[in-house]
């Protein structure tokens, strides 16, 4: 998945909590919510944390989805209110896909 297809699936599915999302799909949504984020505060403050604040839901249901694609419940981003959570959270990100079949989907969508 590329940059584009990425940032389309993902906001395409922008409260979806279920399914499973691939590393690259992942990945290249935090980074464009990054290169949002930080064009967004340099033009205003308000408007970054309006961006923020858009952008926090389909984040949220991405990082779900690629915890869903390791077999682990998207209630695990919870944890990353502590730092050592935040951690582990990465490290479960960077995982490769589980490509069998787990309890949140036969595949990987």
């Amino acid at each position: 998945m590329n940059f584009g297809q990425a940032i389309s699936s993902c906001l395409s599915k922008y409260g979806t909590f279920s399914g499973r999302a691939s590393r690259s799909e992942f990945w290249w949504f935090f980074l464009f919510q990054f290169l949002v984020s930080v064009a967004a505060s340099i033009v205003s403050e308000r408007f970054g944390s309006l961006v923020n604040l858009a952008l926090l839901l389909p984040a949220l249901a991405v990082g779900t989805r690629r915890l869903h694609d390791i077999g682990k419940s998207g209630w695990w981003q919870l944890i990353m209110l502590t730092a050592v959570g935040l951690l582990v959270l990465i490290y479960w990100w960077v995982q490769p896909t589980d490509a069998g079949t787990n309890e949140y989907s036969s595949g990987l969508a």
